[in-house]
């Protein structure tokens, strides 16, 4: 409710009841208003009670967390998947550059003269 709402209820809730039982009709207004709103609750909940809507919220809320679970364990499959081929097409590049380098060839150079042998 807007204020200019609330201030038009409020005058003519003062023209019907009177300024002297105005405070009085307000008080006994809220308090029904509570009560009214108490028992609406109470109904509501106990009407829950009896169709068990805990365990259906329950079992939905469980539904949910196995599907999230499932969805986690895809993903991780899928992941696994994918990591397991790319270490395959790191295998597959290492042996093409494995063969495409050629040993080194060794040359006949001589070594060092050994220091042993003898002058001539």
């Amino acid at each position: 409710m807007s204020f200019w709402e609330l201030l038009v209820v409020l005058v003519v809730g003062l023209l019907v009841v009177g300024p002297e039982r105005l405070p009085e009709a307000i008080r006994s207004a809220i308090l029904w208003f509570g009560r009214f709103k108490r028992a609406i609750h109470d109904t509501r909940a106990e009407f829950e009670q009896q169709l068990g809507v805990d365990d259906i919220r329950r079992e939905l809320h469980n539904e949910k967390v196995l599907q999230s679970l499932k969805a986690m364990e895809k993903a991780h499959k899928k992941a696994a998947s994918e990591a397991e081929r790319l270490e395959d097409c790191v295998k597959q590049e290492a042996k093409k550059i494995e063969h495409q380098i050629t040993p080194p060839v060794k040359t006949d150079t001589p070594s060092q003269p050994d220091s042993k042998k003898p002058h001539e």
